[in-house]
Parts: C-alpha cells; structure tokens; sequence
C-alpha cells in the first residue's frame, strides 16, 4: 500500500473542505461574509500602502468632512466607505494613469472616540475598540458611580439620523462616534 506523507494529506483534506459541511456555493458566501462591514467616519486613522510605491502611501485621520489628502490623487472622500470600497477606489484611480496594476492596503490604525456621560467615574471621550459593549464602555470609563442605574441607560447611535437615544442593556454593541448615557437611580 502506498503511503502518503502526513503533510499532503492535511492539504489534501483542507483543499477538500474549508468548512464542513458547507457546498462549494456556501464556502465563497462564508469568505466574503468575513470582510469587514465597518463605515469609516471623521476622525478614523487610516494606513494606505501601495506595493513598492513608497511614495503613495500615507498614515493619515480623516478630516471632519471625511476626506484625506493623497499625495497623487489629492482629497478623497473616504467617509461611509469599508477600507475594502476604499482600496478597490483607490485601485481604480491609480490604475492606468500611475500604475499598471497597483495593489493597494488600506489599515484602521485608530478608530474615533465614542462618549460616555452621565453617572460614570469619569465621563468622557474615549478610543473605540472592535468588541465594545455597553457594559464595557461603562468599565473603561471607571465604571458606575453610587448614584448610577444599571438599567436606564440611553445610546445615541452616531449613524442614526434622528439621533435620538434609545434604551440599552449592558451587551448592546457600542460603534465609534455613539453617545452613552447613564442615568441617575431614583433609590
């Protein structure tokens, strides 16, 4: 019998089937389902890097209109994008009149702030990190003051337009840009 290196045989059962039990149809849905769905807003550090163009790369925050300054292209409106619509718009622009076929990278360095208000330690403006909850934006911000209430807390969602606070519990999702309220118990 012939035996086959250990080696091949996980490549051959990788290549085989990247999830179990998902159609070759469902795996490309299970990819793209992994890009990020992340809408850059004013104040977001971004990291461009064009491959072996030096020169064309930046480490630069979006202004308050959303915008960046590209040292070839000049301003680019970068708000409300994914940094993969803004690679595939910078690959477009670049393509023809500079590069042949540019690669292009776009990195969140920094997101902005998200606030915290109200019955806090210390109420304020802080750097937002992918995970963050409720609860744990209350955390960063020294948590609940003795006078807090730890179920009328309000979220100002920065994509809502109204902005108009709704209630939340502890596991809700905080975005960069929204606005935390806790109020002050009645006991």
């Amino acid at each position: 019998m012939l035996q086959m290196p250990r080696f091949m045989l996980i490549v051959l059962v990788i290549g085989a089937s990247l999830v179990p039990g998902l159609k070759a149809a469902d795996q490309d849905r299970t990819v793209n389902n992994s890009v990020s769905t992340y809408r850059l807003g004013a104040g977001d550090k971004i990291k461009i890097q064009v491959y072996g163009e030096p020169d064309m790369g930046l480490e630069a925050s979006l202004s308050d209109a959303g915008t960046l300054v590209h040292p070839v292209l000049g301003e680019i409106k970068a708000a409300g994008l994914t940094i993969g619509e803004l690679s595939a718009a910078l690959v477009a622009e670049l393509k023809g009149p500079y590069l042949v076929d540019p690669k292009v990278s776009v990195n969140i360095m920094e997101y902005r702030e998200y606030y915290v208000n109200g019955e806090v330690q210390k109420p304020g403006a802080y750097r937002y990190e992918p995970g963050l909850t409720v609860h744990k934006a209350i955390s960063v911000a020294g948590g609940f003051t003795q006078r807090a209430s730890r179920t009328s807390i309000t979220l100002t969602a920065d994509k809502d337009p109204t902005q108009t606070p709704k209630e939340v519990k502890l596991n809700t999702p905080v975005n960069p840009g929204d606005i935390l309220m806790v109020e002050e118990s009645f006991f």
